[in-house]
């Protein structure tokens, strides 16, 4: 649950935007994200950038166009302090986001059979899983990195049964 510190309508807009796309509307929620990143801007808060880019990925089928939002939230996130994040909620570190962040690019870079790039990315991602929670988010992060990792050396492109559009 996050412990939200100080009230973000801009967090809360493409809270809502998510909601709609796990409700089953990916094309609605693809636009109400797309237009608070037009507002947001490439140059804006970091912390709403990485969110958006982070989502929006995983409202595209085609790895090539995920792959294009996944090394957005990357970007975003080489820009955010632990105090920004933590802005939104006291118990982030951004240490913490690297992991997943590096997991996407992997994934997305192996669908589309660049192997090598998604075996540097799934490195990172594990060398960085140290800094993933316990519990069931550290988890589902770590298993992931396991089985993107045996996709990489299996040269297998087909999507994870897991990944946020396959249904």
């Amino acid at each position: 649950m996050t412990r939200t510190t100080a009230a973000d309508p801009t967090m809360a807009a493409i809270t809502a935007a998510v909601t709609l796309g796990r409700e089953g509307d990916v094309a609605g929620a693809r636009q109400e994200l797309l237009a608070i990143w037009r507002d947001v801007g490439v140059l804006g808060d970091p912390f709403h950038r990485c969110t958006l880019a982070h989502y929006l990925a995983d409202l595209y089928a085609d790895p090539a166009e995920a792959l294009v939002w996944d090394v957005r939230a990357l970007d975003a996130a080489d820009a955010l302090t632990d105090e920004r994040a933590q802005e939104h909620d006291a118990g982030l570190q951004v240490a913490g986001f690297y992991p997943s962040l590096h997991l996407n690019i992997a994934d997305n870079l192996r669908r589309l059979a660049a192997f090598d790039l998604a075996a540097e990315h799934i490195g990172k991602a594990t060398e960085r899983s140290v800094a993933l929670p316990q519990g069931s988010y550290g988890d589902m992060i770590r298993t992931a990195i396991h089985g993107v990792r045996d996709a990489i050396t299996a040269r297998d492109t087909t999507p994870r049964s897991t990944s946020p559009t396959v249904g």
